[in-house]
């Protein structure tokens, strides 16, 4: 009897994209994870080029991309077109780009938008120096200069939470209420409200305090509540962007397989690895994502929800097309996750409890159980190349 040695050839061409979380994965803070660095030594080669195609997605909306990149520079030498801010996928809702709208949140928000191609963003703080009697909590607090600003307003963004939370939800209700025409009496017959696109829906987020900090999706809530009080009827949104968002997802895969296509690597994309530190974004997004792929693999012809959604149909097809096949989730222990204080996830209730998601979002425990669960990124790199078999030249 002899035994037969069945040897499995090695990949030296990617099927496969990472998709890496930054913070609690690739950095704390400003301090590179010790792991990283040997991570990123796996993943080029001798002239610094990517052996894999790879994203950077996080869930970060106050800054520009370039900015990110730069952050990231000290670990490794990537490019903006590789970095993926919470807002990026707003690069496709095209038929906003030429329009008016009313922007929330802080930070360089005029540059950020007209960088993801909208030509005429205006600020809150712009929108109050025009409209000076619409701001009354601060009895102190002077208007702003007056600016010539649009007469009607076709959409709100919200990139992040703002730091005068009580004169954005004033002036964005204004804006909903009166159908893009603030400074006009309320009309609660319109109905639905002009598009409201959000990014970023983290309820809180982790800082130097001792207890989690407000983001984004704390003021939505509060958006969402007063909306309803006054009107009666639910604030409806046009799309949510940002982990764990499907959408957010779908653009990380298309810009994955746009890097494949630019390096001429001819075998297709089919399994996606999201690396990340935090079962609720990272791992929760991943899953859901994988779930939406395998439902649409199973369904022939079927028109994707940013066909339908995004531009209009037009130019979305690359957006839509060939997308990957599975997306897995890969859970480090080096940033918000600890195996040893974590909560157990052995019950419903328990999952539930640490939930902090939007209200679009049903909960489903199954989707915070990670495919995998690595020390830090290093071992998350050295899984994946061994489950891939890739050995590249």
């Amino acid at each position: 009897c002899r035994t037969q040695l069945v040897v499995i050839p090695l990949n030296v061409l990617p099927s496969f994209g990472f998709l890496f979380d930054i913070d609690g994965v690739l950095v704390r803070g400003r301090t590179p994870i010790p792991a990283a660095k040997t991570a990123f030594q796996k993943l080029v080669n001798s002239q610094g080029q990517f052996l894999v195609p790879v994203v950077f997605v996080t869930n970060a909306g106050d800054c520009l991309r370039q900015k990110k990149a730069d952050q990231l520079s000290h670990i490794l030498g990537i490019s903006q077109d590789q970095v993926m801010m919470s807002h990026s996928p707003l690069r496709m809702f095209k038929r906003y780009h030429p329009k008016c709208v009313l922007v929330s949140g802080q930070g360089p928000l005029l540059d950020i938008a007209q960088d993801l191609g909208f030509s005429q963003p205006v600020t809150i703080e712009m929108l109050r120096a025009k409209y000076p009697l619409l701001d009354v909590v601060d009895h102190d607090r002077a208007p702003g200069v007056l600016v010539s600003l649009c007469f009607k307003y076709f959409s709100v963004i919200l990139f992040g939470e703002p730091v005068r939370w009580e004169t954005n939800l004033q002036l964005i209700i204004d804006v909903l209420l009166t159908s893009g025409y603030p400074g006009n009496p309320y009309h609660h017959e319109n109905y639905p409200h002009i598009p409201v696109l959000a990014c970023n829906m983290d309820l809180m987020w982790v800082a130097e305090a001792q207890s989690p900090r407000f983001g984004h999706g704390t003021f939505m809530v509060c958006l969402e509540n007063i909306y309803k009080k006054i009107t009666g009827k639910d604030l409806k949104y046009e799309a949510l962007m940002g982990k764990p968002s499907e959408l957010t997802y779908q653009y990380a895969d298309y810009l994955i397989r746009a890097q494949a296509a630019e390096r001429q690597w001819k075998q297709p994309i089919r399994t996606l690895y999201a690396v990340g530190d935090n079962l609720m974004t990272d791992v929760y997004g991943a899953n859901l994502y994988n779930r939406y792929l395998e439902e649409k693999n199973s369904r022939k012809d079927s028109k994707t929800w940013i066909q339908a959604k995004v531009a209009g149909g037009k130019g979305s097809n690359e957006l839509a097309s060939s997308a990957a096949t599975h997306c897995r989730s890969v859970l480090v222990c080096t940033g918000v996750y600890n195996p040893h204080t974590e909560v157990p996830l052995d019950t419903k209730e328990s999952r539930t409890m640490i939930f902090h998601g939007h209200r679009d979002f049903r909960f489903d425990p199954a989707l915070v159980e990670p495919d995998h669960v690595v020390p830090d990124v290093n071992a998350a790199v050295d899984l994946i190349f061994q489950l891939e078999n890739f050995a590249p030249n």
